[in-house]
């Protein structure tokens, strides 16, 4: 118990500690994130989050470690697709770079606490109705399937249907109002467009959380090591999508990968009570898949890019 209360510290402190620095620097920017900068600030979330994993082993052993690690890997490979999305919300409302930056905080923000709320639910149900697992399962392999089956079909951000609901019932302004999410005309507040590409990405990360939470429950059903494996690995998103945005379009093959990923943590939960993987195994395929989408994706070029 002790051990779990020191950890939970320990992780507050260190998430707390660095957005509020990130936030500190973020309202004096007025210009794009540079891409040097956002390469430091990927590699300090990845080093901060290798670090906890040490510490993880330091104080509860190899077993959870490895947990944490294989959990880890699997959010932060599935967040791929986040980056793809939030590239194409931006173009799409022609959202000007310098105010990217501050959305993309925000929508971590709040996925910090949705992410928070899905997990304790999906342990809960777990704990009580162990078929839900099943469910589960069933939900990764028929979303990696999807995956696999839509690759390289359009999205189509206008048809969202979060995007028509807050047309009808916010008042919006036609333009920016700088880094704004709400403003002031004619006596009257109203949204900005940059409020409703903050929901769209809030939302967004609700979706992709349906896929990822149940892919790490497949792994391990702590509450600790599930948050904080999701939480480390999302909060290096905004950093990896200006560090990458510009050239993950030469991955082609890795969607193929992370629906490779995703039937196989639904297969594994589906197999639960015949087939046992052990984390270990299942780090090692994992990490095995992305290389080979990887290095598949450099061999063979998309012609389209």
């Amino acid at each position: 118990m002790t051990a779990n209360v020191v950890g939970w510290v320990v992780f507050s402190v260190l998430v707390l500690g660095l957005l509020a620095l990130d936030l500190g620097l973020g309202r004096r920017r007025t210009e794009a994130l540079p891409l040097r900068e956002a390469l430091s600030w990927s590699a300090l979330w990845i080093a901060v989050a290798i670090l906890f994993g040490v510490g993880i082993y330091d104080r509860s052993g190899s077993a959870r470690a490895l947990e944490y690690f294989t959990g880890y890997l699997v959010e932060l490979s599935l967040s791929v697709d986040n980056v793809f999305v939030f590239l194409l919300l931006f173009t799409y409302f022609r959202v000007p770079k310098p105010h990217q930056h501050r959305v993309l905080f925000w929508g971590i923000l709040g996925a910090l606490v949705m992410r928070g709320v899905f997990i304790a639910a999906g342990v809960t149900l777990i704990q009580r109705f162990e078929a839900v697992i099943y469910v589960f399962g069933l939900l990764l392999v028929v979303s990696g399937i999807k995956m696999a089956l839509d690759r390289g079909a359009e999205i189509h951000p206008e048809r969202n249907p979060v995007l028509r609901l807050a047309r009808r019932v916010l008042p919006i302004t036609k333009d920016f109002a700088g880094g704004r999410f709400f403003t002031v005309e004619a006596g009257r507040r109203m949204a900005t467009p940059l409020f409703v590409v903050l929901l769209m990405v809030e939302t967004t990360d609700l979706l992709f959380a349906v896929d990822s939470i149940p892919a790490v429950l497949a792994i391990t059903r702590d509450p600790f090591v599930v948050y904080t494996s999701n939480i480390f690995a999302i909060l290096g998103l905004r950093s990896l999508y200006f560090a990458l945005a510009g050239f993950l379009g030469l991955f082609h093959y890795l969607s193929l990968g992370l629906s490779a990923i995703l039937i196989l943590v639904g297969a594994k939960m589906l197999l639960s009570e015949v087939v046992v993987i052990s984390t270990p195994l299942s780090l090692l395929i994992i990490v095995l898949i992305l290389a080979v989408s990887i290095v598949a994706s450099v061999l063979r070029p998309n012609k389209k890019t």
